[in-house]
């Protein structure tokens, strides 16, 4: 348990149940009535966000999210499966809990796994990867109309945009959180 005072960027608060990550907050003291903290807080699950004020010293409960490094082995039907890094234990888990991450995700790559009461809740990934091009056409040297870009499909099979420099079978860095081409890789 905690006091509204205590709240901070990224706490994870379990509200009736549901788990609500904490985006914004700012503590309000008007010159009439008490004083009261205003919140932006995401829904773990679905991404939801809302506003939520919250009177001042009142107690809210913590949730304990526990971050586990972990390893993405393989694709198994309609779940991924993951090895917990420092235990090698297996788990799979969902695309829903996945969602966009498996856009980027190889085998072997690295991730980490939040986890509430064993339940896994999302997959963070690193905020670049390193993912080889498999189809692009060939960039005309003065094809402006585009803004300088192709498109290109990686070997996760999503289509990023690139610039017209870049060929087929070259590395690159994409950026996991907006899928933007961020530049070759240094290999």
């Amino acid at each position: 348990m905690a006091t509204t005072n205590d709240l901070k960027n990224g706490m994870t608060l379990d509200i009736d149940g549901q788990l609500w990550t904490v985006v914004e907050f700012q503590h309000v003291k008007p010159g009439k009535g008490p004083a009261f903290v205003r919140t932006k807080m995401k829904q773990v699950l679905t991404g939801k966000v809302v506003e939520k004020t919250f009177n001042a010293g009142i107690k809210v409960e913590v949730a304990i999210l526990e971050k586990r490094d972990m390893t993405y082995l393989y694709h198994d039907g309609d779940a991924y499966v993951f090895m917990d890094q420092a235990t090698f234990d297996q788990i799979s888990i969902s695309e829903a809990v996945v969602g966009e991450a498996s856009n980027y995700m190889l085998e072997n790559c690295e991730a980490i796994v939040a986890m509430h009461e064993g339940n896994p809740l999302y997959v963070e990934l690193p905020a670049s990867v390193e993912l080889i091009i498999t189809y692009t056409e060939p960039g005309l040297q003065g094809d402006r109309s585009s803004g300088g870009t192709k498109p290109a499909t990686v070997e996760t099979g999503i289509q990023i945009q690139v610039p017209l420099f870049i060929k087929q079978d070259e590395k690159v860095l994409v950026d996991t959180r907006t899928g933007a081409y961020l530049g070759r890789a240094n290999s």
